[in-house]
């Protein structure tokens, strides 16, 4: 059968797959990343996993992957095949898809940034399927996102579009590790939402998820940090759907897990904001922590099918 491998690298796991021409799933697998051992031991650990599931493929279904995709966080210079850097992981400048071609024996290799290709997926496989136009947004540690134009995601012209947690939703607020303060992931991110909550309850050990389930029990405590959150959020999106028009918003993450806890509020409070422009569709991401998985395999397969402008090049 036909297939590619698929890669998505985190902080500290990866995840991979054998994906199918049609996004089917045909094994998946997990590891760590070993990052503990340094920057090197982690590109080790990528290459031999990619060489483990072209064996494993090539035995089970009778012939090799026909090119691989991986993900990865930080900067990624994709047209060129580079991580330029990922602080999680400690590199700095790795050629990672010359890397992974050699030790996959030449096959064609794409190099994407993890949210974006994970946008990839939910726009043209996941909540945003159909649609046009899209902004994916997960909210996690961090809050980044992708923007979706017509089954391709865009890069930037240096690789940075997207980063909506940096847009200054509070100014001279809270200060943010990229040098401003007031960013968005500063207060809407499920980690600053844990942060408050943690300082609200006075339970240093409690999260984003303690937090949603104190809105649902009715804590007015808990209601004040939420709405907070929903605000800025808010704040955020309406100032990007008002630079990029999107016909739908795919809000993903650790955050979104609180399904209509989170939804709810949210709709409501872009709506008041919204005035001339147009009211985009708020839908939860699909695909959940596949996503990565998914759009590597995406990258992977627009490799074959587009040979002459290659999918790492804008996603």
């Amino acid at each position: 059968m036909r297939h590619v491998i698929a890669l998505d690298v985190g902080g500290t796991g990866m995840k991979a797959a054998l994906v199918a021409a049609d996004g089917g799933l045909l094994h998946q697998a997990r590891r760590a990343t070993g990052r503990e051992h340094g920057p090197d031991a982690v590109v080790e650990e990528i290459l031999g996993f990619a060489a483990e599931l072209r064996a494993l493929g090539a035995e089970r279904f009778g012939e090799p992957a026909r090119a691989a995709g991986v993900a990865v966080p930080g900067i990624v210079d994709a047209e060129h095949g580079v991580a330029v850097y990922a602080a999680n992981l400690g590199w700095r400048d790795v050629p990672l898809r010359a890397l992974l071609g050699e030790r996959l024996s030449g096959v064609p290799v794409a190099l994407g940034h993890d949210v974006r290709t994970g946008g990839l997926a939910e726009g043209r496989i996941g909540a945003g399927r159909g649609t046009d136009r899209f902004l994916f947004v997960p909210l996690g540690t961090g809050i980044a996102g992708a923007i979706g134009i017509e089954g391709r995601v865009e890069a930037g012209a240096h690789g940075f579009a997207g980063e909506i947690g940096h847009i200054v939703v509070r100014p001279g607020g809270t200060p943010c590790p990229c040098g401003q303060r007031g960013c968005l992931e500063r207060f809407a991110s499920a980690a600053a939402v844990g942060q408050a909550w943690a300082a609200a309850c006075g339970d240093p050990g409690a999260d984003a998820a303690d937090c949603a389930k104190a809105v649902e029990s009715g804590d007015p405590r808990a209601r004040a940090v939420w709405q907070e959150a929903v605000d800025a959020l808010a704040d955020g999106l309406v100032t990007a759907l008002t630079l990029l028009d999107p016909r739908t918003l795919i809000i993903g993450g650790g955050l979104a897990e609180a399904g209509e806890t989170l939804f709810a509020p949210l709709r409501e409070a872009v709506r008041r904001r919204v005035t001339f422009q147009k009211l985009p569709a708020v839908v939860p991401a699909a695909l959940g922590d596949t996503a990565g998985c998914l759009g590597a395999g995406l990258l992977a397969w627009d490799l074959l099918n587009t040979p002459t402008t290659p999918a790492e090049v804008t996603a």
